[in-house]
């Protein structure tokens, strides 16, 4: 005996195919009614129908379609081999005054993230120092920081990198509050300190913010803040940043020996932090020569640069040819 729900559906079925069959009718009519059948055109039509290895595709719903679409796009892409370029390459900072490239001589790597323990940890952990040194030094110097400041904890201390971090989020909003509410380009980094007393927090800022508004931001201990000057004659407007960027710096490099002889950073915590919004641009500037991508830089930057270095002057140099620039701004 069949069930009512049943009924409905073997209903429901005949009419979808009643409606299909009523949807075709119309469409061929439609298309006999334009080309009368036995006419050159139907029969072109009919042939080509037959023999189209197309017809399975137009068979298919609109969902389908789309589908098989995407996945031929994806299936070209990986196909799709990087171009190649062989040439000079520098990577131009306009606003942090600096340059840095070297000479590609083969196909570049396929995208991807290698998984396993460097050939060399040693040397790994010196280009991952000298890399982070130098996004820090070209965010201090694009932002003008030129004011090193000092947050440390009363008390036991904290000893948690993660409670830190969270401390140094609510000191930056607060003080944020306390100078008007308009967001403000900064860096911050933690130091182990060395009489265990736990983490102590280093940063810097551009703009002049009164004491009292830092110490009622931080309120966990103790602040201590200081511009840096006394620099030579002739510096440059980038020479007040670079120098906290390398005061900094200091502290980013020993997080790497600290990794080395075991105190860990907890996974997902960066060595250290800047307000987002303000990273430099960079711009790549290809060449066939050395010389005419650094004419290119010295062009966008107005003029020659004032720092020159080479990997022709380091002596047992493994890369490939290599040269960095700076302007004194």
């Amino acid at each position: 005996m069949n069930s009512p729900a049943a009924g409905c559906k073997a209903s429901h079925n005949r009419t979808h195919t009643q409606t299909s069959t009523t949807r075709t009718r119309r469409v061929t009519g439609a298309r006999q009614q334009a080309h009368p059948q036995g006419s050159e055109v139907a029969r072109d039509d009919d042939k080509r129908d037959r023999s189209s290895p197309w017809l399975p595709v137009f068979r298919m719903s609109w969902g389908l379609r789309l589908r098989l679409v995407e996945r031929f796009v994806v299936s070209s892409s990986l196909l799709r081999e990087p171009p190649t370029f062989k040439g000079w390459q520098l990577s131009l900072c306009a606003a942090a005054g600096e340059a840095g490239g070297s000479f590609v001589s083969s196909r570049p790597r396929p995208p991807g993230v290698r998984v396993g323990p460097a050939a060399d940890p040693e040397r790994a952990r010196e280009e991952a120092g000298r890399r982070a040194r130098s996004r820090m030094r070209r965010y201090c110097a694009a932002n003008r920081l030129n004011r090193l400041g000092t947050l440390t904890y009363a008390g036991a201390g904290v000893h948690d990198p993660r409670q830190a971090r969270a401390d140094v989020g609510v000191f930056f909003r607060r003080l944020r509050a306390e100078t008007g509410g308009k967001p403000f380009p900064y860096v911050w980094v933690p130091e182990w300190h060395k009489s265990g007393h736990g983490l102590h927090l280093h940063f810097a800022v551009g703009d002049f913010i009164a004491r009292g508004k830092i110490d009622r931001a931080w309120g966990r201990g103790f602040v201590h803040i200081k511009l840096l000057g006394d620099l030579p004659v002739g510096s440059g407007s980038f020479a007040q940043s670079r120098k906290a960027a390398g005061y900094l710096s200091k502290y980013v490099g020993k997080s790497f020996d600290d990794d080395a002889a075991g105190v860990k950073r907890p996974k997902g915590l960066h060595r250290f932090d800047v307000a987002q919004g303000y990273t430099p641009k960079r711009v790549l500037l290809q060449g066939a020569s050395r010389d005419e991508v650094l004419e290119a830089a010295a062009g966008a930057m107005g003029g020659p640069p004032d720092v020159f270095w080479s990997s022709d002057e380091a002596e047992g140099w493994q890369g490939p040819p290599t040269v960095w620039v700076q302007w004194r701004g």
